[in-house]
């Protein structure tokens, strides 16, 4: 990258000197920097936002912004620390959420929360269990906040808009893969009804919309040395949905025993010990706001998300990959099967499931 990353970072305002700008991980969506200013003043993040997922960057800042100015006030209320326990959005020198550069790239810094642990996978129902406690705390935190936010993501995890984009690639074909994946087109015909009978409820309201975060993998989770759940990060998803949605791609991302493009699928299953450690965290956090219906769709929502996940790995690889980065001409299609096999593991464990959720709910 060219920009000269320093003279960006002198765009906001900041407490104390830049001294140094350098990236921090991996930057799947967004590029990220950390920015140092020196001993005895914070350090910050600097992101470069991907304006071609998240549409546009203006609103998205105003809901990162809406939502951590209610979680300072509750938790400054409760006698916590605003600053630690919820993100903190720096403005540029304009007052303005983001900075646009010459290029017409988006730039937005938030404070860096320093002494904090954050973990890549919840390999034990232990951090599982804090993971659960994760989300629900901070759904419980902005289960309060009414005012709607811009939807920046337009159908995300909305099966119909799914399926309206499904039935018009099978339409197409254009790569002509179709007539070799029959069967796996049988696997999301089969749950077609199923799937969208519970998005009605979502729809007419049954299940209630509220702001839910869309991206609850457990590093977006942040812990303080004790490993008590400090604050969740990363809202550039940030939504008015279904909170089902955050527990559902939770428990995709969190029991898969296998990895998610996995060609052994002997490897992947549904952690039972993980589903439950997550549940009982999260019901205990959020059952002072869920209503019987949200919780009598909690377990579902898991084979909800990762259906919708095959139906989008299958829709790619017919469609000739055109949205997920692929390593072979078949990765769309290895991580469909992977996918299928983890939703069958939790067909099969639903019941039991299900026992777990209403035994910690009551």
């Amino acid at each position: 990258m060219k920009t000269n990353l320093i003279e960006i970072a002198k765009q906001f305002q900041l407490e104390g000197n830049v001294t140094e700008v350098s990236a921090l991980g991996e930057g799947f969506i967004n590029d990220t920097f950390i920015i140092k200013t020196g001993e005895g003043t914070p350090n910050y993040i600097l992101q470069r936002k991907n304006k071609k997922i998240f549409s546009p960057i203006p609103a998205m800042m105003e809901n990162i912004q809406k939502v951590c100015l209610h979680i300072k006030a509750k938790v400054g209320a409760a006698g916590g620390d605003p600053m630690r326990e919820a993100m903190t959005v720096t403005p540029a020198n304009d007052g303005k959420l983001y900075f646009l550069d010459e290029e017409d790239e988006y730039w937005a810094v938030c404070q860096f929360i320093d002494d904090t642990i954050a973990y890549d996978a919840a390999e034990t129902p232990e951090l599982a269990y804090a993971g659960g406690k994760g989300i629900g705390k901070f759904q419980s935190l902005v289960s309060d906040l009414k005012e709607p936010l811009a939807n920046i993501l337009p159908g995300f995890h909305d099966i119909r808009y799914r399926f309206k984009q499904w039935d018009e690639v099978l339409a197409k074909d254009p790569v002509g893969r179709k007539a070799d994946v029959s069967e796996e087109i049988s696997w999301i015909e089969s749950r077609r009804e199923e799937m969208l009978d519970f998005w009605k409820l979502v729809e007419n309201g049954t299940i209630p919309t509220r702001i839910s975060h869309n991206d609850t993998k457990i590093n977006n989770i942040l812990f303080d040395k004790k490993g008590d759940v400090l604050c969740v990060i990363d809202l550039d998803t940030v939504l008015n949905s279904t909170v089902l949605n955050d527990f559902g791609d939770a428990m995709r991302f969190y029991t898969n025993t296998g990895l998610e493009d996995d060609t052994n699928l002997d490897n992947v299953s549904m952690d039972i010990k993980i589903f439950k450690a997550f549940a009982k965290g999260y019901i205990e956090e959020a059952k002072s706001f869920l209503t019987e219906k949200e919780v009598e769709y909690l377990a579902f929502s898991a084979k909800y998300i990762t259906y919708e996940q095959v139906l989008r790995f299958l829709m790619d690889y017919i469609d000739g990959d055109n949205y997920y980065k692929t390593k072979s001409p078949d990765h769309n299609l290895i991580r469909t099967r992977a996918q299928y096999k983890l939703l069958r593991s939790m067909e099969e464990q639903f019941d039991a499931m299900n026992d777990a959720v209403k035994g910690y709910y009551a």
